[in-house]
């Protein structure tokens, strides 16, 4: 089951944490002061918030192999590699927004961040919900039986939990919502990683914080390797310990860059390896999607997907990532920061994402079957704009007007 960004959740956009809210609600805010203490050990975190234009476009690219792997499997049945590429974007985003933080305030107010998380990803959430279990409880088409219950699932964030425990094919029990695993997934991994990261940063030296991400990212790696046979697959698949390592590349590179200044050499040297590397990364992915039924049985191929595979492909979205960071300028750059695939992914990924599987549903209840894909875009689009207006941005200016209070320097972590 592949994600759109949270979106990706999935669904996360670039800016939705406290400068997000300012751009969904149409306001600028002048940048905080910097904290006393310099720059704590991480130079360029502050002037690393601003939007990535081609970040943006990556999102909106990596939806529509959704959609298309989700109406058409059979020409994209490697679509669901977009999740990998979703999961290292959010980690990325939401990590270097962390590092602004703290080395704005000297801490992270989590109290702060979690009610961000909420007010993006709730209501939204909540209506899609409410939707599915009116069809269910209101018409008799037969794709939302069971709504009840994957709308509870889904919103207390278990709906992977609950296809992790499945070892053989996929119940129904998740319904018209089993797309919101991912959802899970990060959630459960955002409720963690602050607290660590904010642990590493009061105890380590930025350098240490860098390599103990580095080290992070080894773990479920190897919990994998020793959790692989056939009948884990859903277990691997579906865990948050067993994925977190796609969130945490993304994480490392907000890190990494986040501790050279402008001039140094080293930051030269990323900016002009990843560019190079840019291409060939988005050619294996696209490869990925266009080739390899990663979610099917396929022998030796599938171990060594589910074990080294997904760190691999979170390798190849991490190098994605970084390019289209340090090199604005590049044609992958501007092709993907084009105003209106940047437009959509910076404001209508999440809805994207929430809406088209319960449409695919839904057409297929009907049996639709001529012009599937394009009736399935043009539906899942209006409800994202639909949620996007109605829902989304006044839940993101109510996150822009609340206060967020400086933390005290010894208990910020405690906020």
């Amino acid at each position: 089951m592949a994600k759109a960004p949270d979106s990706t959740a999935a669904a996360e956009t670039d800016q939705q944490g406290q400068e997000g809210a300012d751009t969904a609600a149409g306001v600028r805010r002048p940048p905080a002061p910097v904290a006393p203490r310099a720059s704590r050990g991480f130079p360029s975190a502050v002037s690393r918030t601003g939007r990535v234009g081609g970040l943006d476009g990556l999102r909106t690219l990596a939806v529509a192999l959704v959609i298309v792997h989700h109406v058409e499997p059979e020409a994209l049945p490697g679509g669901a590699v977009a999740v990998d590429v979703f999961f290292t974007i959010s980690g990325f985003v939401i990590t270097r927004l962390l590092l602004a933080e703290y080395v704005r305030r000297g801490g992270i107010s989590l109290m702060s961040f979690y009610r961000r998380r909420w007010l993006r990803l709730v209501p939204a959430l909540l209506a899609l919900c409410a939707v599915c279990v009116l069809l269910a409880s209101t018409t008799s088409l037969g794709g939302f039986d069971g709504s009840l219950q994957a709308a509870g699932l889904s919103a207390a964030f278990l709906t992977n939990v609950v296809r992790a425990m499945e070892s053989g094919p996929y119940s129904d029990l998740t319904g018209p919502l089993a797309h919101t695993w991912s959802l899970g997934v990060e959630e459960q991994f955002y409720l963690l990683w602050p607290l660590v990261l904010l642990f590493l940063l009061r105890r380590c030296r930025a350098r240490t914080v860098l390599l103990g991400t580095a080290a992070l990212c080894v773990l479920p790696l190897l919990w994998r390797c020793v959790l692989w046979t056939p009948e884990a697959a859903h277990r691997i698949y579906n865990g948050t310990d067993t994925r977190a390592d796609q969130l945490l590349a993304g994480a490392l590179v907000a890190v990494a860059l986040a501790r050279l200044r402008s001039d140094d050499p080293r930051l030269a040297l990323l900016r002009t390896w990843s560019a190079r590397l840019a291409w060939p990364a988005l050619a294996l992915l696209g490869l990925v999607a266009w080739q390899v039924p990663v979610t099917e049985d396929l022998g030796g191929w599938t171990a060594a997907w589910y074990t080294a595979g997904f760190l691999a492909v979170a390798a190849l979205s991490a190098t994605l990532v970084t390019a289209l960071e340090l090199r604005p300028e590049s044609g992958m750059s501007r092709f993907l920061a084009l105003a209106p695939l940047a437009w959509a992914g910076r404001n209508l990924s999440y809805g994207i994402y929430l809406w088209h599987y319960p449409v695919v549903r839904l057409l297929a209840s009907l049996g639709v079957q001529e012009g599937r894909l394009a009736v399935t875009v043009l539906l899942t689009l209006l409800m994202a704009l639909l949620s996007y207006y109605v829902i989304e941005r006044p839940f993101l200016r109510r996150a822009h007007r609340a206060r967020t209070p400086a933390p005290a320097p010894a208990l910020a972590g405690a906020t």
